[in-house]
């Protein structure tokens, strides 16, 4: 264990790190796109690292996001549908889409899971169309997670859990009571 956070740590951030982390093994990035893969590997995407095809990246403290990433928080980025594609496995994919909790006013969330091995790749919002919520941790080039990656905004900090501080004096990041202040 030591030695991948030495290596992740150390790593020259201007190359791609991929480390072994799932069962897929042929990740890639470039400059201007990447891949994201599902821990069985049997889901790979490539999505771009630049506008306009990429929007931007955030944290979420929602309750949403505490239940369905099994986490207290998640960290996510956001693609043009049009400027993202499936490298495989887009028949692998299984949807559940709700309306009954944050997005009461007539939304939606639809979240994509691999069938095999149940890895949320994205969120798909009735209230953003043409938009991916993907995973920060589905990207196969780890140094990515750290540099273009780096989430912008926090939202819903008032639903932090207390001993979490999130991006709390991060230079550059905006941190939002609720998704619009």
């Amino acid at each position: 264990m030591a030695s991948s956070v030495t290596a992740a740590s150390t790593a020259d951030r201007s190359k791609p790190f991929i480390p072994l982390a799932g069962l897929a093994t042929d990740g890639w990035s470039n400059e201007n796109e990447a891949t994201a893969t599902c821990f069985c590997g049997a889901v790979q995407m490539a999505f771009p690292l630049k506008a306009p095809g990429y929007v931007g990246s955030f944290i979420c403290n929602c309750y949403d996001c505490h239940k369905i990433t099994a986490s207290m928080f998640a960290s996510n980025f956001i693609t043009l549908e049009s400027h993202t594609r499936y490298i495989r496995g887009k028949d692998n994919i299984t949807i559940f889409k709700q309306d009954k909790t944050m997005f009461r006013h007539g939304n939606s969330m639809a979240n994509h899971f691999c069938k095999s091995c149940g890895t949320l790749l994205y969120r798909v919002g009735s209230a953003w169309p043409g938009q991916y919520i993907m995973r920060i941790g589905t990207v196969d080039d780890f140094n990515l997670h750290d540099t273009v990656l780096k989430p912008q905004q926090e939202l819903f900090i008032k639903d932090r859990v207390s001993w979490l501080h999130g991006m709390d004096g991060e230079k550059g990041v905006q941190q939002l009571q609720r998704m619009v202040d």
